[in-house]
């Protein structure tokens, strides 16, 4: 997931409109939802004494449940079967971003705590080619129904790995294939070095390795919904430049009925934004930090490696927020456990191309299944040197990435800002071969 502003999926809010907040250990707080919080789903409506939530600090060792006392995460399961799936979502997005995914798992995109999910559910898994599959998905702490911390602390993706852990214990799934979108992506990789023997096969979908790597793809385009985003002051607006960041052009603008698929999500999205889509400065700050701060060291790509599991690297080719070349580079170092899979689509190719990427998870289940060897499985050619490439980069990351930092520390209100931004805009621009692919 990026790490600059104009890439988040909903708007800010300000502190004043934040939920009731209650003491956390450690000096900070945490939001959640306050008493009269109900739920609005497709499907149901629920109390919040019945939503399903897992007390991470109760899972977890002395030190982290001392560090985590009061975080809860929502989450809600989908299916019924033997193969267990966890998908992690990126940056400002909630458990229900991973619809198309659900419904093309396990047949069904009700809950398996909803009391009217027996009617109209296909039987185990969609009829696909694994068998019976139960998902679960969550909201990320910062963002949706899970506990919002105020400290920057309390966010990075190793945090954020060990609360997908404490729901792993929560649910009682010893082992699971994990699916990790964006900034998903960077948490389920934390999450696969951290406990290798509980992963079944990894996802990572339009992933990057964090720090400068979220930087968008800077050409005329970019820049030009970068300043839009930087003007937008209203959910239309907001609406407008978000369609631009999750989709192909092309996806766009092909004709559904009468009408554009534009026009058609751009209600939509106007629609959840409007509602429900909030995310508090501390949520959206909070999961900046760990996408600034995330990387993954040589020690951790081993133990993915020799962790006995297969990895998909799957991507689209036209995401201007998380550049594929990142992830061909990825997939290269994860060799030779690693399947590079690349579709026409932007940043929500997970909606853009349902049907591919749906069979792609499946391909890499039942692979998985199949105990398929990592030779047979990988697509990925063997690595070159690169030291010209890497010698060739230094000083400009080096010169980009303190500028990004002054960035990532002014607010988005501040005068100072954007002249930041167009500072960092030239360093990068003077220096096209290494940092425009």
């Amino acid at each position: 997931m990026d790490i600059s502003p104009q890439l988040s999926s909903w708007p800010r809010v300000r502190p004043d409109k934040l939920s009731a907040m209650t003491p956390e250990v450690g000096g900070g707080h945490v939001s959640r939802p306050t008493p009269h919080t109900r739920i609005k789903h497709k499907f149901s409506i629920q109390s919040e004494e019945t939503m399903p939530y897992c007390e991470v600090g109760k899972a977890q060792s002395t030190d982290d449940a001392a560090l985590n006392n009061g975080i809860q995460i929502y989450y809600r399961t989908y299916g019924h079967g033997p193969t267990k799936v966890l998908l992690i979502i990126g940056l400002a997005g909630t458990h229900d971003s991973w619809g198309p995914q659900i419904k093309g798992l396990t047949g069904t995109d009700r809950p398996n705590d909803d009391e009217a999910m027996a009617v109209d559910r296909e039987p185990d898994g969609a009829h696909n080619e694994v068998g019976g599959i139960e998902v679960c998905s969550f909201d990320n702490r910062g963002m949706g129904r899970s506990s919002v911390p105020t400290k920057k602390s309390a966010y990075t993706t190793k945090i954020m790995a060990k609360d997908a852990i404490a729901l792993l214990d929560h649910l009682d799934w010893k082992k699971a294939h994990v699916f990790g979108h964006s900034m998903g992506a960077m948490i389920a990789c934390k999450m696969a070095a951290l406990v290798p023997d509980r992963i079944l096969s990894l996802a990572l979908l339009n992933v990057t390795g964090g720090g400068f790597e979220c930087v968008p793809k800077l050409d005329r385009k970019s820049l030009s919904i970068a300043i839009r985003f930087l003007k937008a002051k209203t959910p239309e607006q907001r609406a407008a430049v978000d369609l631009d960041t999750h989709y192909s052009e092309e996806f766009l603008e092909e004709i559904v009925g009468s009408n554009t698929r534009r026009s058609i999500l751009y209600q939509d999205y106007v629609k959840g934004i409007t509602s429900s889509g909030m995310q508090s400065n501390y949520g959206f700050e909070g999961q900046i930090n760990a996408c600034w701060r995330h990387k993954m060291t040589q020690a951790e790509i081993d133990l993915i490696r020799s962790g006995g599991f297969l990895v998909s690297v799957i991507h689209g080719r036209q995401d201007i927020i998380a550049q594929i070349n990142h992830a061909r580079r990825l997939a290269q170092k994860l060799q030779p456990v690693a399947r590079m899979v690349e579709f026409h689509g932007a940043h929500l190719v997970t909606h853009e191309r349902t049907e591919e990427v749906n069979q792609a998870l499946l391909d890499l289940i039942k692979a998985s299944e199949m105990k398929m060897s990592p030779h047979e499985w990988s697509n990925v050619p063997k690595k070159s040197s690169g030291v010209t490439e890497a010698s060739s980069r230094t000083s400009v990351e080096r010169e980009g990435n303190r500028i990004l930092a002054k960035i990532h520390l002014l607010p988005q209100n501040s005068p100072h800002f954007v002249n930041w931004f167009y500072k960092f805009v030239t360093i990068v621009t003077s220096s096209p071969s290494t940092w425009l692919f």
